[in-house]
C-alpha cells in the first residue's frame, strides 16, 4: 500500500490517501477546508489516476471532517464512521462556527457504520477496524498487520496522546485503549498520527511520558 499524507486546515490535521497497485484508494479524515486545499487533494488523485472507493472518518471532530462534503460529492462516496460519533457529526455546523470555520460545508450524515473487527477492503488491500475510544466516543483506528502500520487518528501521537478535555473524551478510557489496542502491537509497527509526524509502537512504549 502507498500512504500519502496531506496536512490541512488551521489545526494542521493529517489527511490520508491509501492506495495500492490497482489504483483504488480510500480517503481517511479529509481535513481540506479552503478551495486550495481541496484542489491539492483532487490534483493528487487525478495525477496518480486513483479511484477513490471509500470515505472514512477515524472520528468526527471538526478538523477531521471539513472535507467530507467535498469528497463525498466529488467521488460519490458514502461516509463511514463508528455510530458512537454520530452526535458529533450532527452537531458539526455549530462546532465549525465555534472555531471560526465560517465556510464549512455540512458533512453528509451517514447510516454506514464501522465496528471493531470490520475489514476495510479496496483493490487488493485490507485494513482492520479497531475500536479506540477515549479521545472521541466513537474513535476507530485502521490496522494492517501485513504491512505493519496503523492509522491511529488522534489516539496516539509522537511523544504525546490525544486530548480528552473535549466532549466525549475520557482520559482513563484513552490510556486503556492505547495499552490494549496499540501497545500490544509489534514494536516496529508504524503509527500514522492524526497530527504531527509518524512514530512507532516501540518508540512510544519507551519514550512517551503519558505511558510511563
Amino acid at each position: 500500500m502507498n500512504i500519502k499524507i496531506f496536512t490541512f486546515n488551521q489545526f494542521f490535521e493529517n489527511t490520508f490517501i491509501i492506495s495500492d497497485s490497482t489504483n483504488e484508494c480510500i480517503i481517511i479524515d479529509p481535513g481540506c477546508y479552503d478551495k486550495n486545499e481541496k484542489q491539492i487533494l483532487q490534483d493528487y488523485i487525478l495525477a496518480n489516476n486513483l479511484v477513490p472507493t471509500r470515505l472514512i472518518n477515524t472520528h468526527c471532530h471538526i478538523d477531521h471532517i471539513l472535507g467530507n462534503n467535498f469528497v463525498s460529492k466529488t467521488w460519490d462516496l458514502e461516509l463511514e464512521i463508528h455510530h458512537k460519533d454520530i452526535d458529533l457529526l450532527k452537531n458539526s455546523k455549530n462546532i465549525a462556527d465555534l472555531y471560526g470555520f465560517v465556510n464549512y460545508e455540512n458533512s453528509p450524515i451517514t447510516n454506514k457504520f464501522l465496528v471493531e473487527g470490520d475489514i476495510i477492503e479496496f483493490g487488493k488491500s485490507k485494513l482492520e477496524v479497531l475500536f479506540t475510544p477515549g479521545h472521541a466516543p466513537g474513535h476507530i483506528s485502521l490496522y494492517s498487520k501485513k504491512e505493519n502500520f496503523i492509522i491511529s487518528g488522534d489516539v496516539l501521537f509522537n511523544n504525546s496522546i490525544g486530548r480528552t478535555d473535549l466532549p466525549g473524551g475520557n482520559y482513563s478510557t484513552l490510556i486503556d485503549t492505547i495499552k490494549s489496542k496499540i501497545l500490544c502491537l509489534d514494536d516496529s509497527t508504524v503509527v500514522y498520527c492524526g497530527h504531527g509526524p509518524s512514530t512507532t509502537v516501540g518508540k512510544e512504549r519507551i519514550n512517551n511520558p503519558f505511558l510511563n
